[in-house]
């Protein structure tokens, strides 16, 4: 069995494994990537070839243009790949539309590197899969405890009830552009609401996508060009960049909502100026990382993107193996 640590390593563009020559999720264009999902602090544009899920491999081109990669490769559900004696295969991380675990097989040793991922429902993209492993390499966003993501719906349920309270005012929800928004917009569907869901310009292509993969999202319409008194009582979705933006005066009072992981804490919420926080995340929460490390049967932790150090002192309070990577590069885009 040759141990994970001598092929597998850190590296100033990512983690890189040796023997297939590829980086997972480079933070800088390189000559082969393994690319996990697209959000920009994971797909970033340039790579020469990259090997991801066709979902992903079309939204970086949707987002990048010619820029996204020279040549890409889409690996089958369930396809497993043979690069440089490596045996690779990708399984749903149940994060973002076309979101993928990356499972690395090689010299007696299975390794999963989940990318950024949860493991509750999720209408827009396929569940979570759990591989058991030897090595587990997770994210850690929200690795404290203090981060237990409430019920989803529960959440829907508060934006639906302060738009029944203030049928004046529209509803003004900041949402990622990429799986936060559809998500979003599948949950109030879902919770039952037929009226149109009016767009910020920034977040029309990705439903677009996601519709042209087969998501049903119901009637959405822009924003731009309504007049203000159309839009009272209604919800507006919008990036959260947009929610301070001169863009908002053209809504009746808005109720100004964010819907992210974030939101349960409370002062992020009030220096961003949100009157309704919505605690709904696309990433696994404290509960959630606990118990993928405790169900993957890995012996080995390595632990990276977030809150490394308290997930790591909970792994090896269990017995295990546990370390921080310490890779630099990765933000908070789809929280």
């Amino acid at each position: 069995m040759r141990p994970p640590d001598a092929w597998l390593r850190t590296t100033p563009a990512g983690l890189r494994v040796e023997p297939g020559g590829f980086v997972i999720d480079p933070i800088a264009p390189v000559e082969r990537a393994l690319v996990t999902h697209a959000h920009g602090d994971h797909a970033r544009p340039g790579s020469r070839h990259v090997l991801a899920t066709a979902e992903t491999l079309a939204i970086m081109r949707a987002r990048y243009g010619d820029d996204a990669y020279r040549q890409g490769q889409a690996a089958a559900p369930g396809e497993t790949i043979a690069i440089g004696g490596v045996a690779v295969r990708l399984v749903p991380a149940g994060h973002v539309l076309g979101s993928a675990q990356v499972v690395l097989e090689h010299g007696g040793v299975r390794v999963v590197v989940t990318g950024d991922y949860k493991r509750r429902r999720d209408p827009t993209c396929a569940p979570f899969e759990l591989v058991r492993c030897d090595v587990l390499v997770t994210e850690a966003t929200f690795g404290l405890p203090v981060f237990r993501h409430p019920d989803d719906r529960a959440e829907i349920a508060r934006l639906l009830a302060s738009r029944a309270a203030f049928p004046e005012r529209a509803q003004l929800v900041g949402v990622y552009a990429l799986g936060k928004c559809q998500r979003v917009i599948a949950l109030l569907r879902e919770a039952g609401y037929e009226r149109p869901i009016y767009l910020h310009g920034a977040l029309v292509a990705l439903c677009d996508l996601y519709r042209a993969h087969g998501v049903e999202l119901g009637e959405l319409r822009h924003a731009t060009g309504v007049a203000r008194s159309e839009l009272a009582g209604e919800i507006v979705l919008a990036p959260p960049g947009a929610l301070a933006d001169r863009w908002t005066r053209r809504l009746p009072d808005p109720v100004v909502a964010l819907a992210s992981g974030w939101m349960r804490i409370r002062q992020r919420a009030r220096q961003r100026g949100v009157e309704l926080p919505l605690v709904i995340s696309d990433h696994a929460d404290w509960d959630e990382l606990n118990a993928t490390i405790a169900d993957s049967g890995a012996a080995e932790i390595w632990v990276t993107h977030g809150r490394e150090e308290a997930l790591v002192h909970q792994a090896s309070e269990l017995g295990l193996a546990a370390r921080a990577l310490g890779l630099t590069g990765f933000e908070e885009e789809g929280s």
